[in-house]
């Protein structure tokens, strides 16, 4: 057992053993990193697989909304300079999630990274908030989604019932396209992961292509006296702009929930991440510079600003092809985002976490169904019946808590353990997870008191699932 505490060290060798203190010190007991080499799960997924699984679950509504949003708001054209800057936060963390997802694998993302350098209590407070992260942001994207196809239909004369679209807490019945959507997709995630990644691909370059078709007709519409002033609101503004647009970030670490079903993860991880991320950057990034360079930025400040720069040029049918990308991107965001969840589900129940039923696998398709069939009934509930709009903020809390937890996980286990096989190595340690750490801290700190109210009340209640269940439940109980 290891501890990384210095107090509990000492309380343990002054004897404190075999008093009450040693419930203290179980708290905090790793798990050996070789429990994470599991094998129940087929491995098929190749580094081509695993960039675009990170592709689809970044691009999605950051680059058709907040791009506008941030540029109209904060940055002004500048805002392809806030776009660099979360780029980089981005890239800090991506780093620090390739090189532990190389070397300690398991299919629990920043869950397994926290249990192996921080134990079990840890892991599982960050493992209760990745849950709180993916679930949110299924059922929050998935809302989105349906209100984006409901205005598609619309604009071909055909209505769907208002009760339908909405949920009770708006005067309708259920929001039905969200929820048979998250059904379907937990279908698809059901038959097996290759299926899965396949049907991501296609979605992808379905949004790569209407991104491509407004990058040619934007090249050709430029006016280059929108750029003045570059930036308006001065520096401020543009770090304002990289805070709120590094949320178009968020899902990439999903993608390393797919460790125990990646071929030579080792290899395969670290190449999907950083490429994904790197990727996005740049499209986002030129999107960013055309859109300023077509429209001027103060016209920015609505909801489709890329479908309502193409429509204010003239392009109506360009216009629809981005309406078609956005709902492309919101869905493999959704794909990915419910992925991610049921594998930290698998892992968390695998450790005894959570109840075993979590942890079976379909002997045919080696796909965990069970919690991918409760995950997605609970899910599309969720996204039919209950107003998550204003929760969606939970979906960053939860993902800068884990993104640090990660950060400080690679210092730990660099010295907690030295030795460990590292095929990826993150350079110039520490200060590349420190940065990534100052990144997503400062981001935490300018979110609102109702969300941090929010998350607390949510460790509250996993903390009492905790100590009732899982620690009792535990696969290191007897250690």
């Amino acid at each position: 057992m290891n501890f990384f505490y210095p107090q509990i060290m000492l309380w343990y060798w002054l004897g404190l053993k075999n008093t009450g203190m040693v419930s203290l010190m179980s708290l905090f007991r790793t798990k050996p990193i070789s429990l994470n080499n599991h094998s129940s799960l087929r491995r098929c997924l190749t580094a081509t697989d695993i960039t675009l699984l990170g592709i689809g679950a970044i691009i999605g509504a950051g680059v058709f909304v907040l791009t506008g949003i941030a540029a109209a708001t904060k940055a002004g054209p500048a805002i392809s300079v806030s776009y660099i800057l979360a780029g980089l936060a981005s890239m800090f963390t991506a780093l620090a999630y390739a090189e532990l997802s190389a070397s300690i694998g398991g299919c629990g993302s920043a869950y397994n990274y926290a249990f192996a350098a921080f134990g079990e209590l840890i892991a599982w407070v960050i493992g209760w908030a990745l849950l709180l992260e993916y679930s949110v942001a299924v059922s929050s994207v998935a809302i989105g989604w349906s209100g984006y196809v409901n205005n598609a239909l619309q604009s071909l004369n055909i209505s769907l019932p208002q009760q339908l679209v909405t949920d009770p807490s708006m005067g309708g019945w259920c929001n039905l396209p969200a929820m048979l959507l998250v059904l379907l997709l937990a279908m698809i995630t059901c038959i097996g992961v290759k299926a899965s990644t396949r049907f991501n691909a296609f979605i992808v370059m379905i949004k790569l292509l209407a991104i491509a078709i407004f990058v040619c007709v934007a090249m050709a519409n430029i006016h280059t006296n929108n750029w003045h002033p570059f930036a308006p609101f001065g520096w401020n503004g543009i770090a304002q702009g990289a805070a709120i647009i590094f949320f178009a970030y968020i899902g990439f670490d999903a993608v390393s929930t797919a460790a125990e079903e990646t071929i030579n993860p080792q290899r395969n991880l670290p190449i999907g991440i950083i490429t994904s991320v790197i990727i996005c950057t740049l499209v986002y990034m030129l999107v960013a510079i055309l859109l300023t360079g077509i429209i001027h930025y103060s016209d920015l400040n609505v909801s489709s600003p890329v479908a309502y720069a193409m429509l204010h040029i003239g392009y109506p049918l360009v216009a629809g092809i981005i309406a078609l990308g956005a709902i492309a991107g919101l869905t493999t965001v959704i794909l990915v985002m419910f992925y991610g969840l049921t594998r930290v589900l698998l892992a968390m129940s695998r450790d005894g976490l959570l109840p075993p039923i979590f942890a079976k696998v379909h002997p045919r398709t080696q796909t965990p169904v069970p919690v991918i069939l409760i995950s997605g009934v609970i899910i599309a509930l969720m996204s039919g019946l209950m107003p998550l709009r204003e929760t969606a903020a939970l979906v960053n809390i939860g993902t800068l808590s884990a993104f640090i937890i990660v950060c400080t996980g690679v210092i730990a286990l660099r010295i907690m353990q030295p030795d460990l096989p590292r095929p990826f190595k993150l350079p110039w340690n520490p200060l590349i997870p420190l940065a990534g750490i100052g990144f997503c801290f400062y981001l935490m700190i300018n979110l609102s008191k109702t969300t941090w109210i929010c998350f607390t009340i949510w460790l509250c209640v996993g903390l009492f699932i905790y100590f009732l269940y899982s620690r009792h439940n535990s696969i290191l109980k007897d250690n």
